[in-house]
């Protein structure tokens, strides 16, 4: 027994930001930008959207995908919620009409999506749910700093679903072994450090009290990121080939968090996986963290390059240090293109 997906949906709100926008207030360029992270442009939040809205409207989607009317729980995977307090899922589930069912959310940053997957195959695997609508959905870029040239660019807003049900291992879209990892030594490497119980927000908020205005916002060390990041992915996403018992020959599509073009390039260059076989949207979303490994899921599958029967390995790394890869082949599911 194990989860099988039967819908997926995307959801990115409507405002474009591009890198000559951005070239605009920050000392950047698009070529600077585009040469570094590979990304063009990316969805940001406005006129009242937030993380819980676009996760309805993801949500809703990965239902009419499903012909699900209900699920016996909702699970949101956010870094960006709306509220400190209380969760974003009860209120989505609220919203998309289903009920009173279990519902919460949890924080794992990019990794959010393997380790929301993982824990929606627990609450059907140990009989908790029969049906779980997942949601990884953020809006994140209300977290950066838009001042900071080293992190306003890269990053995106979106959501993106999955509706999982029970089914048997060897069915398509049956989820494989999952491999997860962390390493909190190394949690200051990617940190927003104030607003939690550490530096309080009763401390005054950015040019405010007595806490730093950059604590506020997003922290990164780059260079030792890109190390982690290829290097955990690699290592994870062949722990869970072998578990499988997959070959690289067996993949036919690597779908890696997209966090950079140069992690993705590394990771499928080190794991010795054809570029054709690696799929990519960063250059027109940016980095979506929790949001990321859907919304390419949904991309690849609404315009037909993925198809039904198709072997794929999903892995991603994100802060914590977190860093999670399951496979899975790929169900005969509708997927609404994204506009």
């Amino acid at each position: 027994m194990t989860a099988v997906v039967t819908g997926i949906g995307g959801f990115l709100p409507p405002r474009t930001v591009t890198n000559d926008d951005l070239s605009r207030t920050l000392d950047t360029t698009d070529e600077w930008i585009r040469t570094r992270t590979g990304i063009r442009e990316r969805r940001v939040v406005s006129d009242g959207l937030s993380t819980g809205t676009l996760a309805v409207e993801a949500g809703a989607r990965a239902l009419r995908s499903a012909g699900a009317q209900g699920v016996d729980a909702v699970v949101v995977a956010t870094t960006s919620p709306d509220r400190l307090c209380p969760a974003v899922a009860p209120e989505v589930a609220f919203r998309l009409g289903l009920g009173t069912v279990a519902a919460f959310d949890l924080t794992s940053a990019c990794s959010g999506f393997l380790y929301g997957l993982a824990t929606a195959a627990g609450l059907i695997g140990s009989g908790t749910a029969d049906t779980v609508l997942f949601i990884g959905s953020e809006a994140f870029t209300t977290l950066v700093d838009p001042r900071d040239r080293a992190t306003a660019p890269i990053f995106g807003d979106g959501a993106g679903a999955v509706v999982l049900r029970r089914g048997e291992m060897g069915e398509p879209g049956a989820l494989g072994p999952f491999d997860l990892g962390s390493d909190g030594a190394l949690a200051d490497l990617l940190a927003i450090p104030a607003g939690g119980s550490r530096q309080r927000s009763s401390d005054g908020g950015p040019g405010h009290g007595t806490v730093p205005e950059a604590d506020w916002y997003l922290r990164m060390d780059g260079r030792p990121l890109y190390t982690q990041a290829v290097e955990r992915m690699t290592q994870s996403a062949q722990a869970v080939l072998k578990r499988t018992d997959w070959s690289v020959a067996d993949v036919d599509w690597f779908v890696g968090h997209q966090a950079n073009i140069r992690i993705v390039r590394a990771v499928a260059e080190e794991l010795a996986l054809p570029e054709e076989r690696v799929a990519v949207n960063i250059d027109r979303v940016g980095n979506t963290l929790s949001a990321s490994v859907p919304l390419l899921l949904n991309d690849y599958a609404a315009r037909g390059d993925l198809k039904p029967g198709q072997r794929v390995l999903l892995c991603a790394f994100g802060a914590g240090l977190s860093w999670g890869s399951t496979v899975l082949v790929w169900p005969d599911i509708h997927a609404e293109p994204v506009e």
